[in-house]
């Protein structure tokens, strides 16, 4: 439904937008490079314009064709009513379409299924309010409207949404850790963030990023399942901020080092934690670790009580966490 605003004081157009529809400023610039914009009657596809009082945006959310992509993907869906999905996403599987991606996308299939997903970020990102790496599984939330898309995405800046991950490091933490550091592009690797902070060389811009490390168990290997609390919600932050760190993630040739096992990142977005957008409820989902994950612990992780574990309240608990 079309959306008209009147401004009230000078400033950019796409931090106007993002204010007026509740949304971070790179999803309001999505919108408006996506021709959804106009201003004073005018069509605005430039989020760096100068609004001034008076003027008048005009925001038309973009229509998304409904046709299936690409035959439909079976994944479990751990939460569905009218504003959210909340699926458990399987591995080797990227979440939205994108410059170099030829493969289908988890978006793909979510239309292809025949999914009525938010527009709020333009067709190539339909409901996507949070992104998970290729190779990662786990937890992540689908918008269904724009309106809850908007609640999620504030949530989601105001830190009202969080999420906990579980990974298995080839080499364990000494003891709890927490990551705080400006995380940037890689000045050698154009492929991997790394903590800007930590180069001897001095590198400008980078955004804030925070991560908190708990070791579970180590087997006598030296391996160590471990739990992460994200406070930020960057490209590879964890990858990153453990590679500060000088720990790597099993199956992470990228920012660790080849090794023996020949299968995906051990990494699991384990819970996920929101307040519904229509109720206000607070809701708590648990994405299952899936089975070639739970087969490498099992078998290289022997005699432990998984149960008790990974029992939520546990995992809270040792963060500190007031959920």
């Amino acid at each position: 439904m079309e959306q008209e605003f009147s401004v009230t004081e000078t400033g950019r157009l796409d931090h106007f937008l993002a204010m007026q529809l509740g949304v971070a400023t790179n999803q309001a610039l999505q919108c408006i490079k996506a021709n959804c914009v106009w201003v004073n009657s005018k069509p605005c596809n430039k989020g760096g314009v100068k609004l001034k009082a008076g003027d008048v945006v005009v925001f038309t959310p973009p229509k998304v064709q409904a046709k299936p992509t690409c035959a439909p993907l079976d994944f479990e869906v751990i939460y569905e009513d009218a504003d959210l999905l909340v699926l458990n996403k399987p591995p080797h599987l990227v979440v939205h379409p994108a410059k170099g991606v030829c493969e289908p996308t988890l978006l793909d299939h979510l239309k292809a299924k025949g999914y009525r997903l938010s527009t709020l970020s333009g067709e190539l990102r339909c409901g996507i309010v949070h992104r998970l790496d290729k190779d990662t599984s786990g937890a992540i939330v689908i918008a269904k409207t724009n309106l809850a898309h908007a609640h999620l995405a504030t949530q989601l800046k105001n830190k009202e949404m969080g999420r906990y991950y579980l990974a298995i490091l080839s080499t364990p933490l000494n003891a709890p850790t927490k990551v705080e550091c400006r995380l940037g592009r890689h000045p050698k690797n154009r492929l991997k963030m790394t903590n800007l902070d930590a180069l001897r060389q001095e590198i400008k811009g980078g955004k804030w990023s925070k991560s908190a490390f708990m070791p579970l168990v180590t087997n006598a290997k030296g391996q160590q399942l471990i739990a992460i609390k994200l406070y930020s919600g960057r490209t590879h932050q964890i990858r990153a901020h453990l590679e500060s760190l000088n720990r790597h993630i099993v199956g992470d040739p990228l920012y660790g080092q080849a090794d023996s096992y020949g299968g995906r990142i051990l990494l699991h977005a384990y819970l996920l934690y929101c307040i519904h957008p229509h109720t206000g409820q607070s809701l708590l989902f648990k994405a299952q670790i899936l089975p070639d994950m739970l087969e490498y612990l099992q078998d290289n992780f022997q005699e432990v009580l998984w149960d008790g574990l990974l029992q939520e309240r546990r995992i809270f608990d040792l963060f500190g966490a007031d959920f």
